[in-house]
């Protein structure tokens, strides 16, 4: 149903009962009968009653890794409103403090409008490079985003952790995770780096110390230092002054006595929110960032050719049935088209 688009299990049957190639191709012989609608549907809430396709989610996933399509060094994680088939009810008669019934959710679209949803949240997170879900997580609408980043991260680590794969580098998020936790919790319980632009929550200026939001150190002077590369596990900034930066009518003196001028390291172990391996603003985290972009694409994917966000089912076991059979079907084609590469280069 995913990967033909077909939208309900009417279709589906009259498509096995029509068209005898795609009957064979599912299983069927053809000189037997076909399922009817409710046996088709009693199917769906047997398998959203145990974890069999979760269980399979996990185990394509682990192919990919194996078979070298998933890069793994940078992921990327967001959130994307899915509308429940159920009928929308007044914020009064629902219960906000249960992550796993229906509710009223509200963003920001492209033009900075609000834009309200009754239903879920997919927090999802993708690999950098193949753009493939590799772990998720469903939320009612109302949940925050930042709130789901860590069970995320923590489901691909330990399965990467498991199966001895590499783990990741670099989690890379959009401003709406920007919390003290998720940077910390990335660092010591990960051993990698959260990539998130600091939300400036309406401040105008930045912190004392800092001469931007990006975690620049102010020199003595007041101008902001040199980024000067990363080492040891600390940022190295220079004076700008000798850098022919800026014209300081102090001079180079007014810092250090050094011809090198002076020089401010930032460690996170101090600030893990607004200190970033590698600067936040740099080159490097640029480009690290600028692949937060692969999992939109796969939101995208989801949405327009596996059926997302048709979702016709009751209940979070049922939403979370559908969301699964749709991230199956994308990563279960990529598998299939990549294996016949392989087949054919190998002829």
């Amino acid at each position: 149903m995913k990967i033909e688009g077909i939208p309900t299990r009417k279709a589906l049957r009259d498509r096995l009962e029509t068209d005898l190639q795609f009957r064979y191709t599912c299983g069927f012989k053809l000189d037997e009968g076909i399922p009817s609608q409710a046996t088709l549907c009693r199917y769906e809430k047997k398998l959203s009653k145990n974890k069999s396709l979760e269980n399979f989610f996990n185990q394509l996933v682990h192919k990919l890794q194996d078979m070298g399509m998933i890069d793994g060094t940078n992921i990327a994680i967001d959130a994307t409103n899915l509308n429940s088939y159920e009928k929308p009810r007044p914020k009064k008669q629902l219960d906000s403090n249960n992550p796993k019934s229906p509710n009223w959710g509200v963003k920001l679209d492209q033009h900075r409008n609000k834009k309200a949803w009754f239903g879920w949240k997919l927090h999802l997170a993708t690999d950098g490079v193949s753009e493939l879900p590799v772990s998720f997580a469903i939320s009612s609408a109302n949940c925050s985003d930042s709130s789901y980043a860590l069970p995320v991260i923590k489901k691909y680590y330990e399965t990467c952790k498991d199966n001895n794969f590499k783990k990741p580098g670099f989690y890379i998020m959009d401003a709406a995770y920007d919390a003290v936790e998720t940077y910390r919790e990335v660092r010591e319980n990960y051993n990698a780096q959260a990539i998130i632009p600091i939300n400036q929550r309406k401040a105008t200026e930045p912190p004392p110390g800092y001469s931007d939001f990006n975690g620049t150190p102010s020199c003595s002077g007041g101008y902001p230092m040199v980024y000067w590369g990363h080492d040891n596990k600390c940022n190295k900034f220079r004076c700008p002054h000798i850098l022919s930066k800026v014209n300081c009518i102090y001079g180079s003196a007014w810092c250090s006595n050094s011809n090198y001028g002076a020089v401010i390291k930032t460690r996170p172990s101090k600030d893990p929110r607004y200190v970033s391996l590698p600067h936040r603003g740099s080159k490097r985290w640029k480009e690290i960032y600028n692949l937060r972009g692969s999992v939109e694409r796969c939101f995208s994917r989801l949405k327009e050719n596996l059926s997302l966000d048709n979702i016709r089912a009751h209940g979070y076991e049922g939403v979370k049935t559908h969301v699964l059979l749709s991230m199956i079907g994308l990563i279960g084609a990529k598998i299939a088209v990549e294996t016949l590469k392989r087949f054919k280069a190998a002829a």
